[in-house]
């Protein structure tokens, strides 16, 4: 029986910077990660939680999120003048 490799969308590779081209497996316990651009690979024991996340576009955070500043809002009735 043939394992199911999937792509895992968003990814980004640690390696070589491509995006898409991680394509993850499981087999006997242990979870398999490969790049199929470049040479890197990876495999971890399912029962490790704490391995770190791969980062994609949706877990990242961006730069300009980071410095937004955030100012109140103030809403004025255009029937009613302070004059």
């Amino acid at each position: 029986m043939s394992t199911v490799k999937r792509f895992i969308a968003g990814v980004t590779c640690p390696r070589c910077a491509a995006m898409d081209r991680i394509r993850a497996w499981e087999q006997n316990g242990i979870r398999y990660r490969e790049c199929v651009s470049c040479d890197f690979f990876e495999q971890l024991p399912i029962e490790d939680e704490s391995a770190p996340e791969l980062e994609t576009r949706v877990n990242q955070v961006r730069d300009e999120q980071k410095q937004q500043d955030v100012q109140p809002v103030r809403i004025l009735d255009p029937g009613h003048s302070d004059k």
